[in-house]
């Protein structure tokens, strides 16, 4: 039996909900109608169309029926196995069928009560419900997931979990299942920040998913009018004159309707996942939430609790960076930072103004650290990074060079080398250019990134340990490297390449308290202003 946290008291406390419940019983015809759509395909194919079962035609529809049956057959042993409870003071859940765990959190410890909802389970009326208490996802812990529940235990649970009012016990603690009268109304948000934008599609669009969504629709689409009889390769193959286009033709075309496809089907997905998106500040169960609502086909509500984010990053990719396209999530602890759902994601990919302007209002900073001006880095730091830009070039030259004298590759090769150089050297220009770093009020501002470069925002007050490191290269250079460690995000956040003797002041600003205790004598000579110090608040830690 798994326990992720602390297990309820033997004596169940007045007023509260001793019974163990099921999971809706409406997830059994959800699962019955699932097996018969993913059947539905396979049998037009046999008995309308007339395919016959042995030309290997049919094989991809009698997979996908496959999957689609186990996955009911799954789903139907998961309703079968699951029980839950809500007791005064714990969330309880009993999951699995060969291996059994049983966890429970306490409800004073729950700081996110996320409802998600796909097509199927709108179209029952059920919720899918995440309840989360600041798990780190590097401890492999997860959320507590009820799929599914009614969209009225739903929306109730929400409620009486981050906004607990005094429970009578002549209920039993709980308000009875499928009563709406017991849902208080949500409150209204405090502040909304952001809602969806359709003209930001323009941003959603270019991007590398384009060709990978496009030759996964060619290939899925291949396999499927092939199943039905369709000659694929004779269709396409008449469309134009492939002959008179020759090859150049014919790959400007096909780069081109790949494009197209890719990303028509991205503007699709932007508009499904972001329709009717809001980011607001609502009220919590012990203070304020930041909320996302959002989807089309696919409903979605995160809650994250303010008092436990710690920054905000604003991402922005290279090879869009001249669209100012950028990317905005939250630093805040019981969030995956690499869960393809993105709970920490706050805004969907967007103007890089846009996104630093709706970051200050979220922070609400006396001043605003995204406008900040950011001390500029040595130039020691670029003569770092065309270093090692030269030394690669250098070192993918002599290989090219050693695979041609002994065959390998053709002789041309080489020259291959000899056009990585200067794109190197300018990659390393870029990447010096994105650095820089300042203290404003109570946050440490860091930027840095070739592929993506970062802009953070991380509060002070919750940095835990600093790292001042430097190789034999910075070294010789009169570099160090300051790395601030906290529990949230990515758990670490560096700030590369600052000037030595600059190095100790900055991370004795940006981790007040942490390093005096250990200074020498030594340490203190070393010590220089830093720029930008502002005024420092206190912080209620959670």
């Amino acid at each position: 039996m798994n326990s992720s946290l602390p297990r309820q008291a033997a004596s169940t406390p007045p007023g509260a909900d001793r019974h163990w419940q099921r999971l809706s019983a409406r997830m059994i015809w959800v699962d019955l109608a699932q097996s018969i759509l993913s059947l539905l395909p396979a049998v037009i194919a046999v008995w309308v169309i007339g395919v016959d079962p042995g030309t290997g035609q049919i094989w991809p529809l009698v997979g996908l029926a496959a999957v689609g049956v186990l996955g009911a057959i799954a789903d139907a042993l998961r309703w079968v196995f699951t029980r839950y409870r809500i007791t005064a003071s714990h969330v309880e859940l009993k999951t699995g069928v060969l291996l059994r765990a049983h966890r429970s959190i306490q409800r004073d410890r729950v700081r996110s009560v996320d409802i998600e909802a796909k097509l199927r389970h709108r179209l029952s009326g059920l919720r899918v419900v995440k309840i989360g208490a600041g798990q780190q996802a590097a401890d492999g812990e997860s959320a507590l997931a009820f799929d599914a529940l009614s969209a009225v235990d739903a929306r109730s649970l929400h409620e009486r979990l981050l906004n607990p009012v005094e429970e009578p016990s002549d209920r039993g603690g709980s308000a009875r299942q499928g009563d709406e009268s017991s849902i208080a109304a949500p409150d209204p948000p405090l502040t909304v920040f952001a809602r969806f934008q359709p003209r930001w599609v323009v941003y959603n669009v270019f991007n590398i998913w384009v060709y990978v969504l496009a030759l996964g629709f060619g290939w899925g689409a291949y396999w499927l009018l092939g199943a039905f009889g369709v000659n694929v390769v004779d269709l396409v193959g008449r469309l134009l004159d492939w002959d008179s286009l020759g090859w150049t033709g014919t790959a400007a075309v096909a780069l081109a309707a790949i494009t197209l496809i890719g990303a028509a089907g991205l503007a699709v997905t932007y508009f499904a996942e972001y329709w009717n998106f809001e980011l607001a500040r609502v009220r919590g169960a012990e203070g304020t939430m930041l909320r996302t609502r959002q989807g089309l086909l696919t409903t979605r509500e995160v809650n994250r609790d303010e008092d436990r984010i710690r920054g905000i990053q604003i991402s922005e990719p290279v090879l869009w960076r001249w669209m100012g396209v950028s990317d905005t999530t939250v630093i805040t602890t019981g969030l995956s930072m690499w869960s393809m759902a993105q709970p920490a994601g706050i805004l969907p990919r967007g103007p890089v103004a846009a996104a630093r302007r709706i970051a200050s209002e979220v922070l609400d900073a006396e001043e605003d650290p995204f406008q900040a001006p950011l001390v500029k880095h040595p130039a020691a730091a670029l003569r770092r990074r065309l270093w090692w830009a030269t030394a690669l070039s250098a070192c993918i030259g002599l290989s090219l060079a050693w695979l041609a004298a002994t065959g390998v590759l053709p002789h041309g090769a080489i020259w291959a080398a000899a056009v990585f150089w200067p794109c190197s050297l300018g990659a390393a220009y870029i990447a010096y250019r994105a650095l820089g770093h300042a203290i404003v009020g109570r946050y440490l501002v860091t930027r840095s990134g070739l592929v993506s470069r970062a802009t953070t925002v991380l509060q002070r007050s919750s940095v835990s340990t600093i790292v001042i490191r430097e190789s034999l290269l910075q070294r010789r250079l009169g570099l160090r490297t300051v790395s601030t460690m906290t529990a949230a995000g990515y758990g670490g956040y560096v700030t590369p390449d600052i000037e030595a003797r600059k190095s100790l002041a900055f991370a004795l600003r940006a981790a007040p308290g942490v390093l005096e205790p250990f200074l020498t004598a030594h340490d203190n000579s070393e010590l220089a202003p830093v720029k930008s110090p502002g005024p420092t608040r206190p912080h209620r830690e959670a």
